[in-house]
């Protein structure tokens, strides 16, 4: 296993990713792979046991990670012998064992890594993938707080219009690159909105709808899906102008950000050329596709709209108005234009070769007969169903690009849950039949994996393990649970290589850690929540053009003459996170958390303010936090230390980094940190970032921000303390906006501040400020609160030192204050305990 990516973001902050050590390279002749993310208590588990070289094992063992002890045994490995790299391999199951906790194999004497069973292993997984659903965005990009591409575009292929200027603006890049194709925001505009629809306990709202941190009232997943859906409204201006693509392959010109995009394809018009969906075979250099209609477009386009018009509602009741139409509109047009509407190559013969459309109006039709009830739409949906009753993929060894999209046939989902008896089951029994054949492709290997090794092949896992849940949710047939488990589990580690196939998940540990991505490679901003493309078979991986290596390959022991898969960013063809594969596999995602609430999982959750900041921790539990913020006093040093040592309390303290240069500070801080207490950044200099209006006028740039926190960083090395040790950041002044919080989150650092509803951060006034609270004050406010809201999850905050004008100190009274809220039931934790949001 490679080095540990340190991953740390808004919506998704466990604290094993602060305490776990780095995870190191594999060295020897074999492993034992896991699911890292874990298994929930009920749930199919099986590792697997890999050699290089020959082995036999006919035991494995289960062991507490806490104590070693061992808790469960098991004399019935199943041999799967060679595989890939490995010459001997076998399926460990201790599915049968179910009690939570921490736990590591034990099989020929290789110890698996450490590993959960908890229910709650999937939490905040799905809200995770949005965070790269956001870095995708167009027109504004939340991630980088830049626009791009607002000139788009100008009309190609439609003849009525060739050249004219159509605002479409918006919407997400498709990968690495910057074009954009309906057929994949189309379909992920729905996934989207269909995780929603059927799992909405399974998210949250930290940003806003302009995707910067801070809540709106609305979940994340929706601000998602409707900004997709506004640039789908623009693609499609007219009932019979359905626009399919944005820009080409002219695109692929080298590693640039998106807003600073240089590329220009015509002289004579401002921005990127904008191709409509029809039956043309277009292309406007050396290659062409070989586009047959407009069904495939037509029928994505009325899906969207369709499942739109009923879950946007509930926010958005106006804008929902025209989707009805728009998607009757849009099926109408596919019936009358039948086939295929490919994208536009340019100078390579790259493109996304769809050969199939009747998923697509199957799809459509279904999801208007949910939405109007006219049988109509039934009746066409079953025609469509039983022409192509198993998705095309399957069963295959070798596919083009994209040439059977979406790689999930949903309509078979969406048209069997309106029906009943014989057509029900006549309709999912084609899901089964697709699983089957999956079945059979994969039951003899270790890993029960029957996809084929071509480019996105995790795009194809995402959509085998979605068909399953499907299928079982339409039929409570246990059939293919366990290839489900095993293909839910490869994306997560219990692969050839021991990697999770999604940037920063689990946060702990071996995730791709250099995506093929401009803003990796140029900035170090990493791909949080992607889904990368995935292993193809080495006969691909050898043939490609321009992949070229940047750094030695550190899986090359797990590298064969079967599959390759490189985590470096040259690697494009495995290693590209795509926007649509990463918004497929929300769905599965948010249907497992969906799960375990059914099984007693109680979610723990944060609280933000507007900025985006977390101020509170989970308040279904009595822990509270004690925060301490410096910059010139630290008087109540000795007294601080003093008590947290008297009540074994592990605080943080938040310096600035002149504080930490000053000498007179350096001998409580080496005490903090040798005690166990967290040392975290507060600025260099204590600069305020924002004025002190409504409106927060920004007063720094971002390169003053992190030129500025940089240096506060670098001076809390001087003292040991690395900023992998020291994820949280407290603001200076407690004063910011939301772009500040995003700026953070740039470095991979969590913005946090202190809880409201106290005074306890006025323990710094001076009698003579306006502003003045006396310690009494103080107190009275936290004890109030306690009484009235409770104080669960709280962040207190207080000061080390204070202005020798204020004689009456806070710090004080805080054994008092300590021993009354531990008479009331609260305990006192570690910031990054109470901040986990997992057990």
């Amino acid at each position: 296993m490679k080095k540990m990516l340190f991953v740390i973001s808004i919506g998704f902050i466990l604290c094993s990713a602060v305490a776990s050590p780095p995870i190191t390279k594999d060295k020897g002749s074999s492993v034992i792979r896991i699911n890292q993310l874990g298994y929930t208590p009920n749930s199919i588990k099986v590792a697997v046991f890999g050699a290089i070289e020959h082995a036999q094992i006919d035991s494995f063992s289960l062991h507490d990670a806490t104590t070693d002890k061992e808790v469960f045994k098991s004399r019935t490995p199943v041999s799967k012998g060679a595989y890939g790299p490995f010459k001997s391999s076998y399926r460990l199951n201790f599915s049968e064992f179910q009690i939570p906790g921490k736990f590591y194999l034990l099989a020929g004497g290789i110890k698996s890594p450490v590993f959960r069973i908890n229910t709650d292993v999937y939490d905040h997984t799905a809200d995770f993938l949005l965070e790269y659903m956001r870095q995708q965005r167009c027109g504004y990009n939340p991630y980088l707080t830049a626009t791009c591409h607002l000139d788009d575009g100008y009309i190609l292929y439609n003849p009525g219009k060739e050249g004219e200027r159509i605002d479409v603006t918006g919407g997400w890049h498709d990968a690495s690159d910057y074009l954009q194709y309906t057929a994949t925001s189309a379909n992920a505009v729905f996934q989207l909105l269909f995780a929603y629809r059927d799992n909405p306990e399974a998210f949250d709202d930290a940003y806003g709808a302009d995707g910067l941190p801070g809540p709106n009232g609305i979940p994340d997943i929706i601000d998602e899906a409707k900004f997709g859906m506004d640039w789908l409204k623009k693609m499609n201006p007219s009932s019979t102008e359905f626009y399919n693509q944005i820009a080409d392959d002219r695109d692929h010109s080298g590693y640039r950000l998106p807003n600073k995009d240089s590329v220009i394809y015509d002289p004579n018009r401002r921005g990127r050329p904008v191709y409509l969906a029809s039956a043309e075979k277009q292309g406007v250099l050396k290659y062409k596709n070989r586009s047959t209609g407009v069904a495939s477009t037509a029928g994505k386009y009325a899906s969207a709209f369709a499942i739109g018009a009923t879950v946007l509602k509930e926010f958005y009741p106006e804008y929902t108005d025209d989707l009805t139409k728009r998607a009757e509109e849009a099926y109408k047009y596919g019936k009358l234009h039948p086939g295929v509407s490919q994208t536009a190559p340019g100078r390579s013969p790259y493109f996304y070769e769809e050969d199939n459309w009747i998923d697509d109006m199957e799809l459509a039709a279904s999801s208007l007969y949910k939405l109007t009830g006219d049988e109509s739409y039934k009746k066409s949906a079953l025609k469509y169903a039983s022409e192509e009753k198993v998705t095309p993929w399957i069963g295959r060894d070798t596919i083009l690009h994209y040439q059977y999209y979406p790689f999930l046939n949903s309509g078979h989902h969406e048209l069997a849950s309106t029906l009943e008896s014989n057509k029900r089951k006549e309709v999912t029994s084609y899901y089964g039949k697709g699983l089957q054949m999956l079945h059979e492709r994969g039951k003899d290997n270790p890993f029960y994996i029957g996809i084929p090794f071509v480019w996105c092949s995790n795009n194809f896992v995402t959509a085998a393990v979605t068909q399953s849940r499907l299928y079982h949710k339409l039929t409570e047939d246990a059939t293919y649970l366990e290839m489900e488990a095993a293909l839910r589990d490869w994306l997560f580690g219990c692969n050839i290589w021991g990697t999770s196939m999604i940037v920063g998940l689990p946060a702990h540990g071996d995730t791709p850690t250099d995506p093929h991505s401009s803003l990796y490679l140029l900035e170090g901003y990493q791909t949080n929540g992607g889904l990368i493309d995935g292993p193809v078979y080495a006969s691909i991986a050898n043939s490609l053009i321009g992949v070229e290596l940047h750094e030695e390959d550190e899986y090359a022991q797990f590298q064969s003459d079967l599959v390759v898969y490189q985590d470096d960013v040259g690697s494009y063809s495995t290693n590209e996170p795509t926007m649509d594969g990463t918004a497929s596999l929300v769905y599965y995602l948010s249907s497992l958390e969906s799960e375990s609430f059914r099984h007693g999982n109680k979610k723990k959750r944060h609280t933000y303010d507007s900025s985006g900041a977390i101020v509170r921790g989970n308040r279904s539990e009595k822990k509270i936090s004690l925060l301490f913020s410096g910059h010139e006093y630290a008087d109540g040093a000795a007294e601080i230390l003093r008590v947290l040592d008297k009540h074994d309390i592990k605080a943080s303290f938040f310096l600035t980094g002149d504080f930490y240069r000053n000498g007179n500070f350096a001998t409580f801080i080496k005490s903090a940190k040798k005690s166990g207490h967290y040392l975290g950044a507060h600025s260099d200099k204590h600069l305020l970032y924002n004025d002190w209006t409504k409106e927060k006028k920004r007063l720094v740039t971002q390169d003053e921000f992190k030129s500025d926190l940089k240096a506060n960083y670098s001076e809390m090395e001087k003292f040991g303390v690395q900023k992998e040790d020291a994820p949280y950041f407290l603001p200076p002044f407690e004063w910011n906006d939301n772009i500040i919080t995003q700026w953070a989150d740039q470095m991979s650092i969590a913005m946090i501040n202190y809880s409201p509803g106290t005074i306890s951060h006025a323990d710094y006034t001076t009698p003579e400020m306006e502003n003045y609270r006396t310690t009494e004050d103080i107190v009275s406010s936290i004890l109030t609160l306690e009484e009235t809201e409770g104080l669960n999850g709280f962040l207190l905050l207080s000061h080390i030192g204070t202005h020798p004008n204020r004689t009456d100190k806070f710090y004080d009274k805080l054994d008092s204050l300590i021993t009354l809220l531990k008479e009331r039931g609260y305990e006192f934790d570690a910031l990054t305990n109470n901040l986990n949001l997992k057990n």
